[in-house]
């Protein structure tokens, strides 16, 4: 307890604290300026993503196999 004790207050006089709590208000400031999808707009970048991440995991598989074919062919 002693030693948090200490190191709150050395951070609180070094104005470390002061910065950290300035940190945390001006990110809710710049949070409140946003915008934020749907609910309709978020299940459709998410079904993006689902279906580029898909199409990516059968475009590796298929080159990897490919890549593999060869190399055995090779050796």
């Amino acid at each position: 307890m002693v030693v948090v004790g200490v190191a709150f207050v050395v951070l609180w006089r070094k104005g470390f604290l002061a910065r950290v709590a300035d940190y945390v208000a001006e990110t809710r400031e710049e949070l409140r300026k946003c915008t934020w999808p749907s609910f309709q707009e978020l299940k459709g970048s998410t079904l993006i993503v689902m279906v580029t991440i898909l199409l990516l995991g059968v475009f590796t598989f298929c080159i990897d196999f490919v890549i593999s074919m060869l190399v055995r062919i090779i050796t």
